[in-house]
């Protein structure tokens, strides 16, 4: 039977028409409900946007379409260290993970000298979320962060919290999960899915959810039905947007049980807020680490004695 639509008079006479020779009732639910009504089927089975159904192969609709859809699970236990130190040396190429994006993403780099071109000192970067060129200063006011674009907080209420922390530590330093961005925006959006945030810059929308969308297929975790709801609005207006190809950098697929090693030997028992690989700035200096500025997140591991906001500078 048609789906009647409001104000559609055939189609009642056609529905009343059908009920009659059919001999078969039309009352109860199905009869009574008014176009518009809320749906009668389980509002927590996993659901698929239409404009999905017939998305393009490869395209990030249609892996949105494959995604589960279920409702967020609880934060109990979620904390940064949950997804290991940050950074880890993933790639085992001697650099963490943050410099590993910085030399990625930025352009007009200059390199710490000594650091065997692992430390980026300063760059440029036209940001992808507010559409602004920044330029990077190691330690300077300008805020440039890396950006979990799947955020490790959203990841944790989607699956992250029942996988091993090989696999944890895998997404956190995924480099196919990493921009970097205008520090602000990053911090506005928090742990945020797209539900409850998109980059202000209309034009990156797109490109950010296929890389949402990729990210939590290659990781197997599922999509809330608001956060399914946005994605796919979003990717009406861009039906072809691609699904990136994420991980290239990571070391080995994940769930294997690999920990990744880290660019130095964590101190044993470091107290919680210091350096896990250094007991002094001093070390970190003579590894090419440092200095750090206070939009860095290696800056809270050391005392600023002279508040200037920096430390390991001299």
């Amino acid at each position: 039977m048609e789906r009647l639509t409001k104000g559609s008079h055939r189609g009642r006479l056609t529905a009343a028409a059908l009920c009659v020779a059919l001999l078969s009732g039309c009352g109860g639910a199905a009869a009574t409900a008014e176009p518009g009504a809320g749906p009668t089927a389980d509002a927590a089975a996993p659901t698929t946007n239409p404009s999905t159904t017939s998305a393009p192969s490869g395209s990030a609709a249609a892996l949105l379409a494959a995604l589960a859809v279920k409702g967020r699970a609880p934060m109990t236990g979620y904390g940064r260290d949950q997804f290991g130190q940050a950074w880890a040396d993933v790639n085992r190429n001697g650099c963490d993970t943050r410099n590993d994006v910085l030399r990625r993403d930025l352009t007009e780099i200059s390199m710490r000298p000594g650091t065997h071109d692992c430390v980026v000192d300063a760059g440029l970067r036209a940001d992808p979320y507010t559409g602004q060129d920044l330029h990077f200063v190691r330690g300077g006011s300008v805020g440039v962060d890396i950006d979990h674009v799947v955020a490790l907080g959203d990841a944790w209420a989607t699956g992250a919290q029942y996988w091993p922390v090989a696999e944890r530590i895998a997404l956190a330093n995924d480099p196919g999960n990493l921009l970097a961005v205008d520090a602000s925006a990053n911090r506005q959006k928090g742990d945020s899915d797209a539900a409850s945030w998109l980059p202000p810059q209309k034009s990156y929308r797109c490109a950010y959810v296929a890389r949402q969308v990729a990210v939590k297929a290659k990781y197997r975790m599922w999509v809330t039905a608001a956060e399914h709801g946005a994605i796919a609005r979003v990717l009406q207006t861009c039906p072809g947007e691609p699904a990136p190809a994420v991980g290239v950098m990571t070391l080995a697929p994940v769930g294997l049980g690999v920990v990744p090693s880290v660019s130095a030997s964590p101190r044993p028992s470091a107290p919680a807020g210091t350096d896990p690989r250094f007991a002094t700035c001093a070390e970190a200096k003579a590894q090419g680490y440092g200095p750090y500025g206070s939009t860095d997140p290696e800056y809270s591991w050391y005392r600023d004695a002279d508040h200037d906001g920096t430390v390991c500078e001299g």
